[in-house]
């Protein structure tokens, strides 16, 4: 059988409309949904599936509202494939929360405590210390790198060999933006987020995750972890606790967890959630990295039969 790996998007991939289909098609799906809003305490499928937009962006509710329709997708796909176990699973940046519950490192519904508590001080400490970020194309990580040291903003997310996204005060990464064209880079543009993410500015957030995660059981995940702040496997609980919590202020290192992908053994990654925004950088950092969506009842029909077909050449 086609050993798989499990991929899980981060925030930015929301859009209003998310998890509808699940919802209304997909009876486990929907059992998701609404414990999710029983232990908010709010309706968060109202706001994935209607918005509006601005409420569904903020992240107070983008973290959490992707966390969930990314386990209502995996819910649904488990209705296709009960036994279906990844010998892989990673995750850009709060993927990492659903990778982690996939794995079952994590009681999802655990997870989901955290992440709203995770999304709560990340957004009062954008409000705390405002900041913002920017994409940066053509331009290696050395580049950026010094790029960033002159600009006084921090290196956040390596997404691609191609893509690098810089973090810091809004005035550094104006400063960033005319150094990054200066040195040729391809585009630079200002990301639409709510805060200076996987930076300095992060730090009142990361002291809250930590304190909330030591209340917290965490187990050894069923398969290979690789988390972003370190781009290695990880199985031992505490450490992987230990990264949760640095992860908010640390760069995301998706190249090399694509690269880990590779070796793992596993012949077809799942995108599991809203959008296909991993499939793209996938396919930027390993050559022949195979990536299927799983994020609406469409995708998860289409992926499944691709999986009857490559198990039935077996």
């Amino acid at each position: 059988m086609t050993k798989i790996g499990f991929l899980f998007p981060g925030q930015g991939a929301q859009f209003v409309g998310m998890g509808r289909d699940l919802y209304e098609q997909v009876p486990q799906a929907k059992v998701v949904y609404d414990r999710a809003d029983a232990i908010l305490g709010y309706a968060l499928s109202k706001i994935c599936f209607d918005g509006p937009e601005d409420e569904l962006t903020r992240t107070l509710n983008a973290q959490p509202a992707i966390y969930v329709t990314s386990l209502a997708a995996l819910a649904a796909l488990r209705v296709k494939f009960p036994e279906l176990q990844p010998v892989f699973a990673a995750g850009l940046s709060l993927g990492e929360w659903s990778a982690l519950a996939a794995l079952n490192a994590l009681d999802w519904e655990e997870g989901l405590r955290l992440v709203q508590i995770r999304a709560q001080a990340m957004e009062k400490s954008a409000q705390a210390r405002p900041g913002t970020m920017a994409s940066v194309l053509g331009l290696s990580v050395t580049d950026c790198e010094a790029a960033a040291t002159e600009a006084g903003c921090e290196v956040a997310n390596l997404n691609s060999p191609d893509q690098t996204v810089l973090s810091g005060t809004v005035e550094s990464i104006q400063k960033l933006v005319g150094i990054a064209d200066g040195m040729g880079a391809k585009k630079v543009f200002p990301l639409k987020v709510g805060g200076a993410f996987h930076s300095c500015l992060m730090s009142g957030a990361r002291d809250t995750l930590t304190q909330a995660l030591q209340r917290v059981k965490l187990e050894k995940p069923a398969a290979i972890f690789v988390p972003n702040a370190v781009a290695r496997p990880v199985s031992d609980a505490e450490e992987i606790r230990s990264l949760l919590a640095a992860q908010v202020t640390s760069p995301v290192r998706w190249v090399e967890t694509m690269n880990e992908a590779a070796k793992s053994g596993a012949g077809l990654f799942l995108e599991i959630g809203p959008g296909k925004v991993l499939k793209g950088l996938a396919r930027k950092c390993v050559a022949g990295l195979v990536v299927e969506p799983c994020g609406t009842v469409a995708d998860i029909e289409r992926a499944a039969g691709l999986l009857s077909v490559q198990n039935a050449k077996e």
